[in-house]
């Protein structure tokens, strides 16, 4: 009896130790696997982005009115609103203009907030109070908005196919001032060797035609292109400019590579201020501020200050008025964007 428990045990014993064997074996491979998902993906990536692409918002807090620490320019002006004061809201990229039209022109105290304050918390402006004149409902819902009598004025690109048939659903009749000039810019990391690119290798890229860097003269890395969200100006304007050719799919793969992105020029270089990345040339021309102005940059268009034209608060053709004014194309310029009014 003692020998047979003895061998039992044994038996055990050799059982338990190639279950451990095994355990140990997984865990080694589980390992290996996570290690060279690191080495292949995320340490790429890293090496990649820098922080690049990541969704990045404006520091909202830097750009209100009336605040002693603001950003916002302060210019002399002959106009101050009083009464009806109309209720300003606009496109992230844009931030900076209506903000300063309102620390220009408005009386303090009219930027209000749910519980007195600014939260960090809410740094996409939804604890705007529903009386303040400044909104930040950004492009998506900002479009909304102005159709649906929340906001006054809207200040933002031109619209997406889905916003101008929400307008018509409801009746509504937009008007669209242009107030100044910005440009489209495409951007990549600021290692990648590639400075510039054609508006055919643009559209290639992003059509799946080209897949690797070294279709348009760069690395021999695959191209992982980037777009934004439906119903955003900037992809509004990026639709507008791949015209008829159609937006291809990319692979899982893109992820490792390249990427290669695009955004408004002011709101990359102003507002963002990412060193990790660069404004690229497109058909051989910067967009720097000459070129937007005397319009060599191929990409250039207005901005505009949008309204529902049955819309009777008297203060909008007012401001209106004073922003193609002197005045107010100086704060345009002052802002960081090009006047459209020479």
């Amino acid at each position: 009896m003692k020998q047979y428990n003895t061998a039992q045990m044994q038996k055990r014993s050799q059982l338990l130790l190639r279950q451990w064997a095994a355990i140990l074996a997984v865990a080694a491979l589980f390992a290996a696997f996570n290690f060279s998902m690191y080495q292949v993906l995320t340490r790429r990536l890293a090496g990649n982005f820098d922080g690049t692409f990541q969704a990045r918002m404006i520091d909202l807090e830097s750009y209100l009115p009336h605040q002693e620490e603001t950003k916002l320019p302060e210019t002399h002006t002959s106009l101050t609103l009083t009464g009806d004061l109309p209720v300003l809201d606009g496109a992230t990229a844009l931030v900076p203009v209506y903000a300063a039209v309102i620390h220009n022109l408005y009386p303090e105290g009219c930027v209000t907030f749910e519980g007195g304050t600014f939260s960090d918390d809410n740094s996409t402006g939804e604890n705007f109070a529903a009386d303040s004149v400044m909104q930040y409902k950004n492009t998506v819902r900002g479009y909304k908005a102005v159709v649906d009598g929340e906001t006054d004025v809207f200040f933002g690109a031109g619209p997406s196919k889905e916003q101008e048939a929400y307008a018509k659903e409801q009746g509504v009749t937009l008007v669209y001032v242009p107030i100044g000039l910005e440009a489209f810019v495409f951007f990549v990391n600021e290692k990648n060797p590639v400075d510039g690119l054609t508006s055919d290798q643009i559209r290639k890229i992003y059509s799946g035609e080209y897949t690797n860097w070294s279709d348009v003269g760069g690395a021999n890395r695959t191209i992982n292109p980037v777009s934004r969200l439906a119903g955003s100006g900037s992809q509004t304007s990026f639709l507008k400019f791949m015209g008829d050719t159609p937006v291809g799919g990319k692979s899982l793969f893109a992820l490792t590579g390249g990427a290669i992105g695009f955004s408004f020029r002011y709101y990359m270089e102003g507002i963002v201020e990412n060193e990790a990345v660069k404004i690229i040339s497109l058909d051989g021309v910067y967009p720097s501020a000459d070129h937007i102005r005397d319009r060599s940059y191929p990409l250039v268009s207005s901005f505009y200050a949008i309204y529902r034209e049955d819309n009777s608060n008297e203060n909008i053709s007012v401001l209106i008025s004073w922003l193609l004014s002197e005045e107010g194309q100086r704060l345009v310029e002052e802002s960081g964007y090009v006047r459209v009014v020479e």
